[in-house]
């Protein structure tokens, strides 16, 4: 019944929404509400904008892609800002194909789609409101109605700019329906929707030898050639192409680059000049962005062929690389998991993070950087600083290799790998080793790939694999050590005391004696050790932690070990080696006793309370663990 309520709302409020008039009431809603008379380039750029936009490191995040594009937030701002924005403004940039190159699964549909189902939700509210002629089968702005000589002074009066011509259709229509009073015509709202082919339209290339131009521009309508006796009566003509469709919204060319010449020549006059040649008639004028999309390989096919230079200059290419983020490559897997059916299997954590690891691996190009391996770059691209590189230091690795992103394993065999792992298992809990085992599984049917690529992506799984090895150590170093927060509190706090009198040359009050002692350089030097700090660099890194710390004391804010990138690693490693024989004798031991069985099931527990395991893979990673560190 509350479906039924539901349901009965759903048809009211689209009651609500319809709207019909005459020209004459239209102009009142023009004069109120400018923007219902917006070009296809600004409404696209302004459903963009309204939906949000939030700066993050320096990078502009727009809120309309963050659910559905993840990893890819410079190259959206790049696409926003340089393409949309400058269309939206009636520049040059507008009167060109938008072409979205890249590898495959990056993202390019997904992006077109987002476009196109955003418009048809636009379309239905206030701010993207738009109207058109009633009858009238592309759908077209009322305010063509206006005379070219009286155009400038509506402008100056209403503040809105026309641009474009009658449809033939609409031209005949005036004439014989409203003897030429433009008053009088009938407008409607519209909303924009693939589905009923208005103001979205989709161009498909197949056999050249069966598809017909009149997909995209419409055909005659030979059963009623006797009617109305001329081809060249708008009457007799169907206005049902793709581009006469796709008026006041997006035209998607999907493999442009595949299709027959004949109709790329189409889209000459279409991408500068604004309309199109159909049938006997004059030059039909479509206000639609035309966005195509195409891999590499077929884009250099496309350039380096001569016939092809007059669309060159017409084309605006916008790069679509692989994300090189493990963190966002991981939401896309989750994505695409919730869309399956697969809601009682219970991933592991970590199970998507190697995955992602092993994918972002094979994109990274090796950097020239002394110290700098592939590893490392991908925890820096991820957002964590690695020795001797910080946040400031990605651009310029980025730089280094223009291309990258635009090669490597794709989300697609990812999926299919995690599929099949998900459908095969035994249990209802896949870890990362199973996704690993997977993924390396998957490279022995992969018919394409050739031996050098294999032995390369299986380096990498073992990169992978060694990067989880630590996850997992440090995951159970956690769950071992009792109140974890409150032990490494401590060994922060004491570690702080005694750089702090190290690097002020000053001496520590012993809290129980009273006596002067010296800084304990054994105690620090345990704990730098652990991340590798050097004798002759100790000095530095002590310094750079109290000038951490005046800073975040100048702000008013905490400083805790978890402040410090490195400094949180080193507590860690030192509380884990200070309890490393406690772990290897509990979890690699046979028969525990009484006690070692009450440990391994309060491990388990908080493995489970606290860090989303289920017992399944809680157990299993024990065992992994004692046997790691029983090697």
């Amino acid at each position: 019944m509350d479906f039924l309520k539901r349901l009965e709302e759903h048809r009211a409020l689209e009651r609500e929404l319809a709207w019909e008039g005459t020209f004459l009431d239209y102009l009142k809603i023009v004069k109120e509400k400018p923007w219902v008379a917006q070009l296809a380039h600004a409404r696209i750029y302004n459903m963009i904008r309204d939906a949000g936009v939030e700066e993050v490191d320096g990078v502009k995040r727009y809120k309309f892609f963050t659910n559905e594009l993840f990893g890819l937030d410079r190259t959206l701002e790049k696409l926003v800002e340089e393409y949309f924005h400058p269309a939206a403004r009636r520049l040059d940039v507008r009167k060109r194909i938008l072409l979205l190159m890249g590898p495959v699964s990056g993202g390019k549909s997904t992006l077109v789609n987002l476009l196109k189902r955003g418009l048809e939700q636009y379309s239905r509210t206030e701010r993207g409101a738009l109207y058109g002629i009633k009858g009238c089968p592309m759908h077209e702005e009322p305010l063509h109605l206006i005379p070219r000589e009286l155009r400038p002074e509506f402008e100056r009066e209403f503040g809105v700019y026309i641009e474009g011509e009658l449809c033939p259709y609409c031209r005949m229509m005036l004439e014989e329906e409203y003897g030429g009073r433009i008053e009088d015509v009938r407008v409607e709202r519209i909303f924009l929707s693939e589905e009923k082919r208005i103001g979205i339209g989709t161009f498909t290339p197949s056999d050249p030898k069966s598809q017909d131009i009149a997909d995209l521009t419409g055909s005659v309508d030979f059963s009623t050639i006797t009617e109305y006796g001329s081809e060249s009566d708008p009457r007799a003509y169907r206005f049902d192409g793709e581009l006469n469709i796709a008026n006041r919204g997006i035209m998607e060319f999907q493999e442009m680059l595949k299709c027959d010449e004949k109709f790329l020549w189409n889209l000459l006059s279409l991408s500068q000049e604004g309309n199109f040649k159909a049938g006997r008639f004059a030059l039909i004028y479509a206000d639609e962005m035309i966005i195509a999309h195409t891999n590499e390989n077929e884009y250099k096919a496309f350039i380096a062929n001569k016939k092809n230079e007059a669309l060159h200059s017409r084309i605006i290419v916008m790069k679509i690389p692989y994300n090189l983020r493990v963190s966002d490559e991981i939401k896309i897997y989750e994505k695409l998991i919730r869309q399956s059916d697969l809601r009682d299997i219970h991933l592991a954590p970590h199970a998507l993070r190697v995955a992602a690891m092993f994918s972002v691996l094979s994109r990274l190009k090796e950097s020239k950087k002394q110290g700098m391996d592939i590893v490392k770059k991908m925890k820096l691209y991820d957002g964590e600083d690695v020795e001797g590189f910080k946040q400031k230091d990605v651009a310029e690795l980025q730089n280094e290799h223009p291309d990258e992103g635009m090669s490597g394993v794709d989300p697609r065999y990812v999926i299919n790998r995690l599929s099949s792992a998900l459908i095969r298992t035994s249990t209802k809990c896949i870890n990362a080793l199973d996704v690993l085992r997977a993924l390396k599984d998957g490279l022995d049917q992969h018919p394409s790939i050739t031996k050098e690529e294999r032995d390369r992506l299986l380096n990498l799984i073992a990169l992978a694999r060694k990067e989880y090895d630590e996850i997992a150590k440090k995951e159970v170093q956690k769950a071992f050590v009792y109140s974890f927060e409150e032990s490494a509190r401590v060994l922060f706090e004491n570690y702080l005391d005694n750089v702090e009198a190290y690097c002020n040359g000053t001496k520590l009050r012993d809290p129980i004696t009273d006596e002067e002692l010296e800084p304990d350089e054994k105690l620090m030097r345990s704990i730098e050790e652990q991340i590798g700090i050097s004798e002759n660099a100790k000095k530095s890194f002590r310094e750079e932690i109290l000038i951490r710390l005046s800073s975040y004391a100048r702000k008013g804010k905490k400083f805790d070990y978890t402040c410090h990138e490195r400094l949180r690693e080193a507590v860690e490693k030192k509380l884990f080696a200070d309890l490393k024989d406690v772990v290897k004798i509990t979890t690699s031991t046979k028969t525990p006793d009484a006690e070692q069985l009450k440990r391994i099931n309060e491990v388990i527990n908080k493995l489970v309370s606290d860090y989303g395991y289920c017992t399944i893979c809680a157990n299993e990673l024990l065992k992994y663990v004692g046997s790691l560190l029983n090697r």
